[in-house]
């Protein structure tokens, strides 16, 4: 009797020594990464952004626009770039937790170097 209550007390604490975390050995349904993307502008690119991008021109326009400088004249800048901006957001993600994007050029910017990313909201792909 005495020797099966050691090997009892023997298992025990062998099972007491292995530590194993629920989340790493279980994947609880419909948690996933959710991708975001976005349109946006690079801009300060100094020469290097978008050449004659419509698209480019009209960002920027929309954009002077709606922060009362510009009214109704044509811009051309490669200073700027319009770009793609994509990440995925991990589950539990919080309203201010970071997250790491792309950033893609959408037109024939030859560098988004040194650039600086003008605020782009993202959504739900």
């Amino acid at each position: 009797m005495l020797v099966l209550a050691g090997c009892v007390f023997a298992v025990a604490a062998a099972y007491a020594e292995v530590t194993v975390k629920v989340k790493d050995i279980v994947i609880i349904d419909g948690l996933k990464e959710n991708q975001v993307f976005g349109f946006g502008l690079v801009m300060g690119l100094q020469g290097t952004g978008d050449s004659q991008s419509v698209l480019t021109q009209s960002a920027l326009k929309n954009l002077l626009k709606n922060v009362g400088i510009l009214e109704d004249e044509t811009i051309k800048s490669k200073n700027t770039a319009a770009v793609l901006v994509t990440g995925k957001l991990p589950p539990f993600v919080r309203v201010g937790d970071k997250i790491t994007v792309t950033v893609s050029s959408i037109g024939d910017a030859k560098s988004l170097e040194g650039g600086v990313l003008v605020q782009s909201p993202l959504r739900g792909a």
